[in-house]
């Protein structure tokens, strides 16, 4: 079990998706959020997804297969100010088509900085993934960086941002540099791909 990753392709348009059935899970979120570094941290190996001081690199939506099972999809950073609006609106219309396209995905991963409160973008794709009727899971990454007394904060900082609904998939606190929350993580891909 997680035993494979293996990186295999970049898609700039729909039309490069990989032809095969496999489930999808996909990891949304913020530019510099970490998803990069979530991937890498998650799977114990350092360069599987290639990391980036500057956010808003990742451009195209990156396939990463796991024990040929199902597919971690990191969709490209949303948010970030630098980027040019014409970007930005081709970023979020390659997103958008996307999920909305793919018949495949099983599950969301949906990070959030948490030290700050969810953003208004956080907000739409929130509701965007209830629309869509796909489960999703937050992670508020990045919990290396909180003092004790403030885990309560970011929680209900999502709670107060996200509304009722939220007990239903607790979020999950995660730090790439302490593992923090990795074994959550692998547990929830373990009992969707490996328990049937």
């Amino acid at each position: 079990m997680f035993e494979k990753q293996e990186f295999i392709k970049p898609v700039y348009n729909l039309k490069e998706l990989p032809a095969d059935n496999l489930p999808q899970v996909i990891l949304c979120g913020r530019s510099n959020v970490g998803k990069s570094s979530f991937i890498n941290s998650l799977f114990n190996r350092k360069n599987l997804a290639k990391t980036s001081s500057t956010p808003g690199k990742t451009r195209s939506i990156n396939f990463y297969l796991i024990d040929t099972k199902f597919y971690i999809v990191d969709l490209p950073g949303y948010g970030y100010a630098k980027t040019s609006i014409e970007e930005r609106k081709s970023w979020g219309k390659l997103i958008g088509d996307f999920i909305s396209a793919s018949k495949k995905i099983s599950l969301a991963f949906h990070l959030i900085d948490s030290r700050h409160k969810p953003t208004e973008l956080d907000l739409q794709l929130n509701s965007f993934l209830l629309s869509e009727k796909i489960p999703f899971v937050v992670v508020l990454n990045k919990a290396d960086k909180l003092k004790q007394s403030e885990f309560k904060q970011a929680r209900r900082n999502l709670e107060e941002s996200f509304g009722v609904g939220n007990e239903i998939h607790p979020p999950i606190f995660y730090s790439a540099f302490k593992n923090l929350g990795r074994k959550e993580v692998l547990a929830k891909l373990s009992r969707t791909f490996y328990s049937k």
